[in-house]
C-alpha cells in the first residue's frame, strides 16, 4: 500500500490488509485533521478494508465530526461499503 497526501486530501494506491497499513493511514490523517475539519479519502483500487480502518473513520466522523468524503475506485469495496450501510456515513462515492 502507498500513501499520497496533499493538503486534505489521502490517495490510497494498493490494497489495505495489514495492521501498518492501518497505522499508516491512521498517522496520515491524523496530521490531516490537525488543520483541517474536512478531508478526502481516494481509495484507488483496493478490495477490501480493514476493520480497523472503519472503525477508525467512523470515529472521525461521529466523535471528532471530520467531514469526510470517500471516493472508492474498485466497485467490490464500494459494494462492502453499501452491504455494511456506510456508503453514507463516509459520503462513499465511485470514483
Amino acid at each position: 500500500m502507498e500513501l499520497k497526501v496533499s493538503s486534505n486530501t489521502i490517495v490510497i494506491n494498493g490494497n489495505i490488509k495489514s495492521i501498518s497499513d492501518f497505522q499508516e493511514i491512521k498517522r496520515s490523517i491524523d496530521n490531516i485533521t490537525a488543520e483541517h475539519k474536512h478531508i478526502n479519502v481516494n481509495v484507488i483500487d483496493s478490495l477490501s478494508i480493514t476493520s480497523s480502518v472503519i472503525g477508525y473513520l467512523n470515529k472521525l466522523i461521529l466523535k471528532d465530526n471530520i467531514d469526510l468524503h470517500m471516493t472508492v475506485g474498485n466497485e467490490q469495496l464500494f459494494h462492502l461499503l453499501d452491504d455494511l450501510n456506510l456508503t453514507s456515513t463516509f459520503k462513499a462515492k465511485r470514483g
